[in-house]
């Protein structure tokens, strides 16, 4: 299986990291070593000093395809899920600041977490969820989907440009507003609507 994850996809999010919105899709892969499931603790790697939660709604790939047309695009899934992100944001900074690829902040061991998933038809409208996170009981990142540059089927049309979709592979969608680094300690829950979707300690 493959893990495709979709960045800047959220003016608001833009913003806040200084960045510009994108005119395509920005697109990266995490291997399957990145994944993270069925709530275990995430432990904070010893190469960073502020490690960033990104939560993003997930699409898990069903069917085979390759160059989707974004009309087609809904054949492809039938379940929508909610993950994390996790980014290493100061060595993310140092890369991208020497113009160098910036896969190990993005893609290092346990940096997917994959929460459950919910069937497409009992959510309605793809480009309507809405989905927070909260740390410790507080909310500190809420979104909607209706808020993304590139809807859902469009990134799933892009991204069958350039490679063979296959049943299983897992869409980060991009994250909005509210990204914030975490700390031993912290009890991480991600909801879609008011359905938990996620919890989990960080170590």
């Amino acid at each position: 299986m493959k893990i495709f994850a979709i960045g800047q996809n959220y003016i608001e999010h833009n913003k806040e990291l200084n960045s510009k919105n994108p005119t395509e899709p920005v697109v990266f892969m995490k291997p399957d070593t990145a994944l993270l499931k069925n709530n275990k603790p995430f432990y904070i790697p010893n190469f960073s000093e502020e490690l960033h939660y990104e939560t993003e709604l997930l699409v898990k790939i069903n069917r085979l395809g390759k160059n989707i047309e974004p009309k087609f695009s809904d054949r492809y899934y039938v379940e929508i899920g909610l993950g994390i992100d996790f980014t290493a944001r100061d060595l993310q900074r140092k890369l991208k600041a020497e113009g160098k690829p910036w896969e190990i902040c993005k893609a290092f061991d346990n940096s997917a977490v994959i929460g459950n998933f919910l069937p497409v038809s009992e959510l309605g409208d793809v480009q309507n969820i809405q989905f927070r996170l909260d740390i410790n009981g507080k909310t500190v990142q809420s979104g909607n989907s209706a808020e993304m540059i590139f809807p859902i089927n469009e990134l799933i049309a892009y991204v069958s440009r350039f490679f063979t979709i296959k049943i299983g592979d897992i869409l980060f969608t991009g994250t909005p507003a509210g990204v914030g680094k975490v700390a031993i300690g912290d009890r991480l829950e991600g909801y879609i609507f008011d359905k938990k979707m996620f919890d989990f300690n960080i170590k």
